[in-house]
């Protein structure tokens, strides 16, 4: 499940980038370190994910080196219960065995260090599944934490399993430090392996409207280039409800099975301190940073020099067009800096200067009144839309690589330290025809620059004539 807006560990995370598609801890992205720690179980792997994330999560599957078996496009944010609905009936539909396929149900966004102790606990947990369970993962505590909630175990259900006694909501400390003590209660994890056709018919039978609404949306599909379309209409009007509310505190089939891996959810940046590696003053820093008398803090430098004195609890996240400076043990109230940047309509709520598009990345440099400046990377092979603006006019600078441009009937190849100029009106189209990425600078003036100027005629990628 690559879905969400990860919007506590905003700036760094952003609406249309959110964490999942991050380096938040290593050089894999957090999607990526998922499909690496599910691919040796299993190689059938499909992701669901907003669609307005599809090109995001296919070139870091391709990058990876992940054949997938599906990407899933939700036309909305439903939660997890509808989610999973809909990877069920796909895997169903794909599957040529005799018996349903097991579900392996994960988050794209979680952090597990031990990842030979989570191949353990996935074997434990296929038995259960096998025998018609529904199984949840449960995280041993190191900590009475409030941020997560608890599942509560009961009768052992055999080869280190448990039923499920009770699931608990996040709970204030001293309650959260009575679990700890008692020894039976563990971490929420919001990871799963059931059958799917188990699952399907547990929610058939307490939530009849969220499977009907996904039948329908499911039935309805429709592929795009490399992505599954389900009915938007169907879907959207399916309740948004988790998996935890509609299924399994009501199932009697559920079994936790406790795992001790070194997981996180990473839901703050007080999260990354937590499993960072902390030097002798306790502080976890990341890129390039310089600190004198600080402590147990969190620094991270994404694109300069981060200096900081005197410190003491603190969490600095610098990006290329925010920075953010938090006491650590309120950085879950991020979120309502994000509240306020979506209030005033702002773009860093949403993009961060670099902007992914299917045929490479744009980089908003500079930009006034009447003038933008964008650095643009084209991906070997790749090729923007052929469209045209009606207010701006547009001159490209070749820095590095091949371009070839279509300029009104002309077409023509650029190398480097060649340009060309756009006008107002004229349609045009890029292209990188050569196997090394092509760098250009394009300056934009003109009245109006927003990204929605643009009228596609033909477009490779499936994407809709306007922006």
């Amino acid at each position: 499940m690559a879905g969400g807006s990860g919007s506590r560990l905003w700036p760094s995370s952003r609406s249309l980038f959110p964490k999942q598609f991050l380096s938040i801890s290593g050089s894999d992205t957090m999607l990526q370190a998922t499909l690496s720690r599910v691919c040796f179980i299993d190689s059938n792997i499909s992701i669901i994910c907003n669609d307005e994330h599809r090109f995001v999560v296919a070139q870091q599957a391709q990058e990876f080196g992940a054949e997938l078996n599906s990407i899933i496009l939700e036309p909305a944010g439903r939660n997890t219960a509808p989610a999973i609905a809909l990877a069920a009936f796909d895997a169903l539909e794909s599957n040529s065995g005799e018996s349903a396929p097991l579900l392996l149900v994960m988050a794209a966004d979680h952090v597990i260090e031990d990842v030979a102790a989570f191949h353990a606990a996935v074997e434990v947990a296929r038995v259960q599944a096998e025998a018609g369970k529904v199984v949840t993962f449960g995280i041993v505590p190191e900590s009475a934490h409030t941020g997560y909630g608890y599942i509560q175990r009961g009768a052992e259900s055999g080869n280190g399993a448990f039923a499920v006694s009770r699931f608990v909501e996040k709970p204030d400390l001293e309650t959260a430090q009575s679990y700890l003590d008692d020894g039976g209660y563990y971490w929420n994890s919001g990871m799963f392996l059931f059958a799917a056709d188990v699952y399907l018919a547990e929610l058939k039978a307490f939530r009849p409207d969220i499977y009907d609404a996904c039948e329908k949306a499911y039935l309805g599909k429709s592929r795009d280039v490399d992505f599954l379309r389900i009915d938007a209409e169907a879907f959207k009007a399916c309740p948004d409800e988790s998996i935890d509310y509609a299924v399994m505190e009501k199932t009697d089939k559920a079994v936790v099975v406790p795992l001790s891996a070194g997981w996180s959810d990473v839901g703050a940046w007080s999260s990354l301190w937590e499993i960072g590696d902390q030097d002798a003053s306790g502080n976890v820093s990341s890129g390039d940073v310089l600190s004198y008398n600080t402590s147990n803090s969190y620094v991270r430098a994404e694109h300069r020099l981060v200096a900081t004195v005197g410190l003491d609890n603190i969490v600095v996240v610098e990006t290329n067009d925010a920075v953010l400076v938090a006491a650590k043990d309120q950085v879950q109230d991020v979120k309502k800096i994000v509240e306020s940047l979506k209030a005033q309509g702002r773009s860093e709520v949403s993009q961060h200067r670099h902007v992914y598009r299917p045929w490479g990345v744009y980089d908003s440099i500079d930009n006034g009144e009447r003038y933008q400046v964008k650095r643009i990377t084209v991906k070997p092979g790749a090729k923007l839309s052929v469209q045209m603006h009606h207010h701006r006019a547009e001159h490209w600078i070749v820095v590095s690589g091949t371009a070839k441009v279509t300029n009104g009937d002309k077409e023509i190849m650029l190398t480097e330290n060649q340009s060309t100029y756009i006008p107002v009106g004229v349609v045009h189209a890029l292209e990188n025809p050569g196997v090394i990425p092509l760098e250009l600078i394009e300056v934009q003036s003109g009245s109006y620059l927003g990204e929605d100027d643009i009228v596609r005629f033909e477009d490779r990628y499936g994407r809709a004539p306007k922006a």
